[in-house]
């Protein structure tokens, strides 16, 4: 089992709790995180024992977004030989390159902001606690929000997408059950119990079937993102000074001033 620094990872039975544990900034997402993300999923495929994941964050969040004094205050010379705030093979983005497609349980609370909406919105199924708070940060940041939308959108089918690619607004984990986002809604003290009954009803199937549906949906969603990717990259957005100056307010404790370029 490998050694991680800014993530839990614990098997209990047929179950893999990954935790984001970054408790001291929000669980804010790092480069060392994301790799290590990617490295624990690869793990829980790579297992033949383990069946089901549930992925959570400790402390007060399940994560804040990215880490923006590292990702998004990079050096625009960096910014354009990384080719944006992600940067290259740090994406977090391993549940989309899986080799067994094996089911990912969310368990948020706090707030899932920017990159912790996006692996809130890419686990399988989620579960999240009464009050928490759900944002697509990129798009006042100046990135655009055509990855929210598509997220968004491939869960609800509807307008609200556009609500959300387009006003940036935070939504409550009430507010996003009703329009599918979520599967439960449960107090603090239920979260965990929730996810795991959730494990429990899904591992009762056959793991080959199961694995099937999940890799059907995450083709389709990787397809719709992948399109939303070319198109909003190409657009260089993170290299405006609109997207500096969002990035600069946020750790000044500031309101951004815009000027559309």
């Amino acid at each position: 089992m490998a050694t991680y620094e800014t993530i839990l990872y614990e098997k209990k039975g047929k179950i893999v709790y990954v935790t984001l544990n970054r408790p001291q900034i929000l669980n804010a997402l790092n480069d060392t995180m994301a790799k290590e993300l990617n490295d624990a999923w690869f793990e829980f495929d790579a297992d033949p024992e383990a069946q089901v994941a549930i992925l959570s964050g400790s402390g007060r969040a399940f994560c804040s977004g990215a880490d923006v004094k590292q990702r998004q205050l990079r050096s625009r010379e960096e910014l354009i030989r990384l080719g944006g705030p992600a940067g290259r093979g740090t994406g977090g983005g391993g549940l989309s390159h899986t080799v067994n497609w094996k089911p990912v349980i969310g368990a948020i609370h706090g707030y899932a902001y920017g990159a912790g909406y996006g692996m809130a919105m890419g686990c399988d199924l989620l579960v999240a606690v009464e009050g928490t708070q759900l944002q697509f940060t990129e798009l006042r940041r100046g990135i655009g929000g055509a990855g929210g939308w598509v997220m968004t959108w491939f869960m609800t089918g509807d307008r609200f997408a556009n609500e959300v690619g387009i006003t940036g607004r935070a939504v409550s984990a009430e507010e996003a059950y009703q329009h599918g986002m979520i599967n439960r809604v449960v107090p603090q003290g239920q979260l965990m119990a929730t996810a795991e009954e959730l494990a429990e009803e899904i591992m009762k199937n056959p793991p080959l079937s199961v694995r099937s549906s999940v890799r059907m949906v995450r083709w389709f969603r990787e397809e719709f993102g992948r399109a939303a990717g070319l198109y909003s990259g190409g657009l260089k957005l993170h290299l405006t000074d609109d997207f500096r100056e969002s990035a600069s307010a946020f750790m000044e404790k500031r309101q951004p001033t815009f000027h559309g370029r």
